[in-house]
């Protein structure tokens, strides 16, 4: 049980940024990423994402080999993987409220509308998200109520995985404490593997259970 890289290198448009590295994330475990940038910490959590296909390797997910990225990758695997990026205004469509910004991935696959509706409030009142926020589009709200929002949308699917790239790094104390708290607790109740790119090395001595470096 474990989702785990295996001599990965990508890049784009025919740059290398990664060469045969290899990385792995246990259940309940919480694995910090540090590395100088540019190095290519956000290709690989894209590559275990299984948004960006790498050239060689192969990302694996308990055991089972994964071929494709997005949506060709069924649902079914690619759900069990949950994705929170640096900037929540980049993650976020601005047309959309945060109530539709948290529905979306369970709209997505197709979910019906009680089961959407009553998990999204649970969200909410986890992130710590009242409903007049939730009315609201991500121009109306501070960095830290999206970023709240990103999180319980990135939670959505209850993800056996999830990937934060820098996800504190815009944040005030306060709501850095509370997003690694929601992690924590989803992690406990769920036994959810957890990394953490993070060029902060106190916050990663804090949070993780053992840093892996790329350089």
């Amino acid at each position: 049980m474990t989702l785990q890289a295996h001599a990965i290198t990508a890049g784009y448009r025919g740059r290398q940024v990664l060469s045969e590295v290899s990385l792995s994330v246990e259940p309940g475990e919480t694995v910090g990423l540090r590395g100088p940038s540019g190095c290519g910490k956000s290709t690989l959590v894209r590559v275990l994402a299984l948004l960006h296909e790498p050239t060689t390797g192969h990302v694996s997910l308990d055991g089972t080999p994964v071929t494709g990225a997005r949506h060709r990758v069924p649902p079914q695997i690619r759900t069990r993987i949950g994705l929170l990026f640096q900037s929540p205004r980049a993650a976020s469509d601005p047309r959309l409220s945060l109530t539709d910004l948290i529905a979306e991935p369970l709209r997505a696959t197709g979910h019906p509308r009680d089961t959407i509706e009553t998990r999204v409030a649970e969200l909410a009142d986890r992130t710590g998200l009242t409903p007049d926020l939730l009315a609201r589009q991500p121009h109306a709200v501070s960095d830290g109520q999206l970023q709240r929002a990103c999180l319980a949308r990135a939670l959505a699917h209850r993800p056996a995985y999830l990937l934060c790239d820098e996800a504190t790094t815009m944040l005030d104390a306060s709501t850095q404490a509370h997003v690694a708290a929601v992690i924590t607790e989803e992690q406990h109740h769920h036994n959810m593997g957890v990394l953490v790119v993070s060029h902060d090395p106190a916050l990663l001595k804090r949070w993780t259970t053992r840093v892996e470096e790329l350089i």
